[in-house]
């Protein structure tokens, strides 16, 4: 029966599956906010619409809910007329969402965690969940504004039912863990082909565009051949040495932008000139050209006073293919690409754009390839020309033009907001902490001045830097869980996870406990120095996750790592930095983890 009701009201590819759901009309019923999120025009006292008409009109501006007046009840085929349909699940009887709050309740009435006295281990079923319906939880994320705020929700859930536990949403099922105990045990599991959750309409895209996959969304020996050749261009020294001139090149131009706003547009404070701004669009305009000067070899000119039409289109493609990721993780992608949903053909329309601004880029990048060939050939030399990533995949020919152009896209798109928003966190940290922000910035002025021009050099001499860098990552990770399929049965928390299942580890949960970290809201950027003041060594083993770990680790991470590195260096030279507010920023998770008001910073020239 089950079965039968999935395949009836999943909607998937089958015709008799969508000509069924005609056949009855398309009548369901659902709670009013959920109704007018998915069909803006409907009326307070109408308990039913037209589902395929409702996803025609599906816009991704509507998906966000807020408030907290909701049509609760649901009922039975037979009173009120309609078959009721709870997100494609047939209910059979009258049923009130009270009663997954009673679920919710009666698992945490369970207790943290389950040890056997007899050292048994526990059956998968009895890991702690939050209840057994993926669409009743669907239901309670988006009555409750949980999608917002999953990280929170993620929190919430450890403290009540212990470190570890199932959760099922729509058609996602996880364990979720957050201690470094059970995270070596996962990784130690990960196999020769690491396999993490997939991203399900960007494959969709991509299929139906006929688009080769990326390594962000391949698996097994196809996804491992690709990753060897593009580690040798992104992860391996050689290979930072490159870029690390040019990603600095670009954090002291941003820093001369800041300079001359700074003295246009500030205000003198206690002798010095200041400026007061929210830095986050031109930290995103600083993401963007660098990532691309690293990748194509070329500049887009996002900081003069007039930037192009062709950037200013990526922009928006990149933030409106990210706005609708999230939804389509859990709406049925499928049937919305079917009808034409305007969620779907937005989504589609801006990987489109990206993928069209990738040709462009990748077709000069090869015409220059071309006539630098015939120059060095005359000249007998190999030439200065910065050429990016693209320039050393085509220069080697391993990679054919579409996997090329598949695996620089993703590293375009993963290398902006990940970026960008993270040193928003950092910059108003270092800001209500002065006493760190003048401990990092005098080993900064030590450091460059040893170096003598040495890029590398300098970084190496700050390990203040990279604590700041991992600090703000733990407090605030972009990305809010890393996941892995194992290969083989594992116990974790003394129960039995089967192979293949997907396991999160929680990265939000790990960087705030107490059992994980000492003082853990304290923004401390010594905690990951290898020895402390006090000749303390401490254990920080699976507890810096936000590049993940192992053979799948972040492909662009020594790329983010050191942007950031520079930038703050670069800033630290040239700006004291301050806030009016020391309160906390309040976050929120639209598919990335940022701040629901982007902090000020005052930035004073020093």
């Amino acid at each position: 029966m089950r079965a039968h009701y999935r395949r009836k009201y999943q909607l998937s590819e089958n015709p008799k599956d969508t000509n069924h759901l005609r056949s009855v009309g398309g009548k369901v019923s659902l709670p009013l906010e959920l109704l007018k999120m998915i069909n803006p025009e409907t009326k307070n006292k109408d308990d039913s619409f037209n589902l395929l008409s409702a996803f025609q009109g599906l816009g991704f501006g509507t998906v966000m809910l807020t408030g907290r007046n909701y049509f609760m009840c649901v009922r039975a085929q037979g009173t009120c007329g309609s078959t009721n349909l709870l997100c494609g699940v047939m209910l059979q009887r009258a049923f009130c969402m009270t009663a997954a709050e009673t679920v919710a309740k009666s698992e945490r009435s369970k207790g943290v965690r389950k040890r056997g006295v007899d050292g048994r281990v526990r059956r998968f079923e009895e890991i702690p969940h939050t209840g057994r319906s993926g669409w009743i939880n669907l239901l309670k994320f988006w009555r409750e504004g949980r999608f917002g705020q999953i990280h929170k929700h993620m929190e919430r859930t450890f403290s009540a039912l212990g470190p570890i536990y199932r959760e099922h949403v729509a058609t996602q099922s996880s364990v979720n863990i957050f201690l470094p105990s059970d995270i070596g045990e996962l990784f130690r599991s990960e196999g020769l082909y690491p396999e993490r959750m997939t991203v399900q309409p960007w494959v969709t895209h991509r299929e139906i565009r006929h688009h080769s996959k990326g390594v962000f969304l391949k698996n097994g020996e196809e996804w491992r051949a690709d990753r060897l050749l593009l580690n040798k261009e992104v992860m391996m020294n050689v290979a930072v040495q490159r870029f690390l001139p040019h990603l600095d090149e670009v954090a002291r131009d941003f820093c001369r932008m800041l300079q001359a706003r700074v003295e246009k547009e500030g205000r003198v404070v206690e002798g010095k000139q200041s400026l007061t701004i929210e830095p986050s669009s031109d930290l995103f305009r600083f993401g963007l050209e660098a990532i691309c000067h690293v990748l194509y070899g070329e500049r887009m000119g996002l900081f003069s006073s007039s930037p192009s039409m062709e950037s200013q289109k990526f922009i928006w493609a990149l933030k409106q293919m990210l706005a609708t990721t999230n939804p389509l993780l859990y709406l049925p992608h499928r049937l919305l690409l079917r009808v034409g949903a305007p969620l779907w053909v937005q989504h589609a329309s801006a990987w489109d754009y990206i993928f069209s601004h990738a040709d462009v880029r990748i077709q000069r990048g090869y015409q220059r390839q071309s006539s630098s060939r015939g120059r060095r050939s005359e000249a007998g030399a190999a030439g200065d020309r910065h050429t990016g990533v693209l320039g050393q995949l085509l220069e080697k020919g391993q990679l054919s033009m579409d996997l090329i152009k598949a695996n620089m896209t993703e590293l375009m798109v993963g290398g902006v907001d990940t970026t960008a928003v993270p040193l928003q966190f950092a910059l108003f940290e270092l800001a209500r902490n002065p006493e760190v922000q003048e401990k990092v910035r005098q080993q900064v002025i030590e450091s460059w001045a040893q170096a003598a021009g040495d890029l590398q050099k300098a970084l190496q001499g700050v390990p203040l830097l990279k604590g700041t860098v991992k600090e703000t990552l733990r407090l605030y990770p972009v990305a809010i869980t890393v996941q892995r399929r194992p290969v083989k049965d594992v116990v974790l928390q003394n129960y039995h996870v089967p192979a293949g299942t997907m396991v999160q580890v929680c990265l939000y949960p790990l960087g705030r406990s107490a059992e994980v970290f000492d003082d853990p809201e304290r923004f401390d950027p010594e905690r990951w120095c290898s020895i402390r003041e006090g000749g303390q060594r401490p254990e920080l083993g699976f507890r810096f996750m936000a590049f993940g770990l192992g053979a799948r680790q972040c492909v662009g991470r020594r790329i983010a790592e050191n942007q950031m590195q520079l930038l703050l260096m670069r800033v630290l030279l040239s700006f004291h930095l301050s806030v009016q507010s020391s309160e906390d920023v309040k976050t929120t998770f639209a598919f990335l983890l940022q701040p629901e008001t982007p902090p000020r910073i005052t930035f004073s020239r020093i």
